[in-house]
């Protein structure tokens, strides 16, 4: 992270030829919206004095108190590698403000930006590691995106059965012209899948990452004639897309999750994080999990959780711990988040409830050191696990009985959140699918 000052960012301009400056902000869904200014205005901007309509950005004001200003965080500068090298354009990501001075309830980034306060005041750094997965599909005539490939590789291969490899070559090479460091890029399961991993940073970085990287993603395919998509599931009959989160808590320089004494290797702090996140995790689901196709994800049978249990030694639980060399990469993966969750949202909810934990002394239940997918019903029962919400509307049920996960969000989100929500799932419960048309038209 940059610490870069007025004066560096006005000379930085300068010196790179920079024409264009583009203002992100992302939405209460996980959206990323931006203002383009030229930099003729680059000293308005850096006092704060940016203004737009926030009635326009669905969820987050009313018409009557509409004015809002972008205040950018210097840190965030970065050039676009993948536009001209004259007249290039660069961006900063933005947090939202009213006239009045204070930030902005409805803005996401504020959201995360409060729950980290709150760990910092408790001595802690919230570390996350996230692990984004998409798809490249082929698009039509007219450039439009469709669900289709021609390629039938999986887990791990290459080219040239893995036609996306360039794309995703160059995807890696503009991020890291970005600053990013990238840890590993692969293909994944199902055909036309792809994961590309980055390094492990405090949750706020983070969180702009992953809104950059699918800026970054979505541009380079592109230009290579495809369509990147992060939606859940867009297939049928193969994985969907996951995005796990892999958090530690940093106090003093040490990784506090770690305890080499522990038969599992994990601190009490590990173990109290661990039991706030499955105690709430049922009112997490509408944020970690946010379409009414995120929950076709979450079905048996192709890797994605379904069930509420932890275990050290198996991948089919909600949460792992996964294996270490020498202890100091000890960290908890989330596996149910997919990739539509907007980050900012999904990492505070994720953070609150592993301090609410630490706060109260929540243990968590007994690890499952099974593959969960072959328990029967029964044995399930005996061993008390639960089950994530089933269908978006279940989620927002659960989230309606959540008050510490509507505390979190703030009334002005969670209130908009939960209404928009309801009308997603009520349009989609009035269409009508080719399934059932295929189903029952000749039938009945």
């Amino acid at each position: 992270m940059n610490n870069y000052t007025k004066e560096d960012i006005i000379r930085l301009v300068e010196e790179e030829d920079v024409e264009f400056i583009r203002l992100q902000f992302t939405d209460l869904f996980g959206n990323l919206k931006n203002i383009a200014v030229t930099a003729s205005q680059l000293d308005r901007v850096l006092s704060n004095k940016c203004m737009f309509d926030g009635s326009a950005i669905d969820g987050f004001a009313r018409i009557e108190e509409s004015d809002m200003y972008l205040y950018p965080d210097l840190s965030t500068l970065e050039i676009f590698p993948w536009r001209p090298q004259q007249g290039k354009v660069a961006r900063m990501i933005c947090d939202v403000y009213r006239p009045n001075g204070q930030p902005f309830e409805g803005d996401p980034r504020y959201v995360l930006k409060r729950a980290v306060q709150q760990a910092e005041d408790m001595g802690y750094t919230f570390e996350v590691g996230p692990e984004c997965e998409f798809f490249l599909f082929n698009t039509d005539e007219n450039t439009m995106p469709t669900t289709n490939t021609h390629e039938q590789a999986g887990y791990f291969d290459i080219g040239p059965l893995d036609f996306g490899e360039n794309a995703r070559r160059d995807i890696v090479m503009n991020l890291e012209d970005m600053g990013f460091v990238i840890e590993a890029s692969h293909h994944e399961m199902a055909p036309a899948q792809h994961e590309i991993d980055f390094k492990y940073d405090e949750a706020l970085h983070t969180a702009d990452n992953i809104m950059t990287f699918k800026m970054a993603v979505r541009t380079i395919a592109r230009r290579h004639g495809l369509h990147a998509t992060f939606m859940p599931k867009p297939k049928f009959g193969v994985n969907g897309s996951g995005m796990h989160i892999n958090m530690s808590l940093q106090k003093d320089g040490k990784n506090i999750f770690q305890d080499a004494s522990d038969p599992n290797g994990l601190s009490k702090e590990a173990y109290y994080f661990i039991g706030g996140i499955m105690k709430h995790i049922k009112g997490m689901a509408a944020i970690t999990n946010p379409l009414v196709n995120s929950y076709k994800r979450l079905v048996p049978g192709f890797e994605a959780p379904v069930y509420i249990a932890w275990s050290t030694t198996n991948r089919s639980p909600l949460i792992r711990i996964p294996a270490t060399a020498d202890g100091e990469g000890t960290r908890i993966e989330l596996r149910s988040p997919d990739s539509a969750a907007n980050p900012y949202l999904t990492l505070a909810v994720c953070l609150s409830a592993g301090l609410q934990g630490i706060r109260e002394k929540i243990l968590p239940p007994e690890s499952i050191n099974a593959n969960i997918f072959a328990l029967t019903a029964k044995e399930r029962k005996e061993l008390n696990i639960d089950q994530l919400p089933g269908t978006l509307l279940e989620a927002v049920e659960e989230l309606e009985k959540d008050t510490f996960i509507q505390d979190v969000l703030g009334e002005h989100i969670a209130g908009k959140y939960i209404d928009a929500k309801r009308k997603e799932w009520h349009e989609y419960r009035s269409q009508v699918s080719e399934w059932e048309i295929q189903e029952y038209l000749y039938k009945y």
